[in-house]
């Protein structure tokens, strides 16, 4: 038996992931309205297939309850997929992850050995340094408890093939019984499953998106680079260079390509957090600092190029709003920053779409001045000029409306 607290793209994935492969799972999360809508059967957010799998397994399997102590009770493994912010000096904000920990423990009423896993991203060293000792103060010392971690690797727009078809499973993980369960309970799938110490788990997956980060921080700044230069086919030469037989067909292209710089949830709170972390260590690494840096100018760049000449009473259209095509996750999307950053030139006439993501991002930033409007077709005819800032593919058609200046943040056209 296994209870996920936080039910958000990871939480919900590992829950259903779980259920799918026949262990009676329960979801916990303290989101009322979210509870409600998986309760009815449907997906608070948008991610192919998992509508299905929630059909399939919800009332059977899978479990929305508000009843903790009861899902403690039935549980030997307790996994944590809470958010873990980064705050303004960019450090992990823990404090939900303890907050679930402590609805945890007050709940154990019985002797049962259980297995607290952390799927949350949390920064290297944390199992070790922060959550055993706390585990270990709040129980009294108590055998009955121990502690791991679990990264996640999921994609958002592609999360369920993500977990049915992960390249690894990581265990960080010092307790050899509770090691032996996780193990267990992965088995089935038939997927590789490395077992490491705490901090390597928490490491592996920092080590994965500040990666991701880098290369997109790179190839915008290489972008940049180009455009300054002038003359040269930006989206030609990443198609050239993605041709190296190093790098075709491995599918870490999308990462090396130029566009609006990294949003969404993981990669700005993961490089902010591995920044911090390594900072408040003692060691202030100089390219982690400045792929950060790159990020946080490219929509400042982008901004200049979208309203360059323009005057200041005319219409921006902006395409797309969530921070990758296949996903209406709009936390701290370029789009966001990119709009923020045309207000503050002088610009207030802003209409937009996503083909996914509207409401989302109405319901997330209310105060913002934007016009959501039903189509692309509708923002083209409202606008100055455009700009596509999601790749979504039913933007590829937008020139064909007719001829007006339309900035393609994302090189796609």
């Amino acid at each position: 038996m296994v209870t996920v607290f936080g039910l958000g793209f990871v939480g919900l994935t590992t829950a259903l992931g779980f259920a799918h492969l026949g262990y009676k799972v329960y979801g916990v999360d303290v989101d009322a309205e979210r509870k409600k809508i998986l309760r009815a059967g449907k997906l608070p957010f948008l991610e192919p297939h998992m509508d299905k799998v929630l059909a399939e397994n919800l009332g059977k399997n899978f479990f929305v309850t508000d009843d903790v102590a009861a899902a403690v009770a039935d549980s030997e493994i307790i996994y944590y997929c809470v958010g873990t912010p980064y705050g303004a000096d960019g450090s992990a904000d823990l404090k939900y992850l303890f907050a679930a920990v402590d609805s945890t423990i007050d709940a154990v009423a019985d002797d049962k050995f259980r297995v607290l896993v952390t799927k949350s991203t949390i920064p290297p060293s944390t199992t070790a340094e922060k959550i055993i000792p706390y585990v270990s103060e709040k129980t009294g010392g108590s055998k009955n408890f121990a502690v791991a971690n679990n990264p996640e690797f999921l994609r958002e727009g592609h999360c369920w093939e993500d977990f049915l078809g992960a390249d690894r499973i990581v265990i960080g993980c010092d307790d050899e019984r509770a090691r032996a369960i996780l193990v267990k309970l992965y088995a089935p799938m038939n997927i590789p499953i490395k077992c490491v110490t705490p901090s390597t788990g928490e490491f592996i997956k920092y080590l994965s998106n500040t990666l991701l980060a880098t290369l997109i921080s790179f190839s915008n700044e290489m972008a940049q680079i180009a455009d300054t230069i002038g003359g040269i086919e930006v989206a030609e030469a990443f198609r050239i260079l993605h041709m190296d037989k190093r790098w075709n067909g491995c599918n870490m292209t999308s990462y090396v390509y130029p566009g609006c710089g990294y949003g969404g949830y993981c990669l700005p709170k993961d490089t902010n957090a591995m920044f911090a972390q390594s900072r408040a260590k003692g060691f202030e690494p100089q390219i982690l600092k400045n792929v950060i840096a790159t990020n946080d100018n490219r929509p400042k760049n982008i901004a200049r190029q979208i309203v360059k000449n323009l005057d200041k009473n005319s219409t921006v259209g902006i395409l797309g709003l969530s921070f990758k095509p296949l996903s209406d996750d709009v936390r701290d999307t370029p789009a966001l920053h990119i709009i923020r950053e045309i207000l503050d030139a002088g610009f207030k006439k802003i209409v937009a779409y996503d083909p996914a993501a509207n409401e989302e991002f109405a319901r997330r930033y209310p105060d913002l001045p934007v016009k959501i409007l039903n189509s692309a077709r509708e923002v083209y005819d409202a606008a100055n000029v455009l700009a596509i800032v999601t790749a979504w593919d039913e933007f590829r058609g937008v020139p064909n409306f007719g001829d007006k200046k339309i900035v393609d943040c994302r090189y796609m056209l």
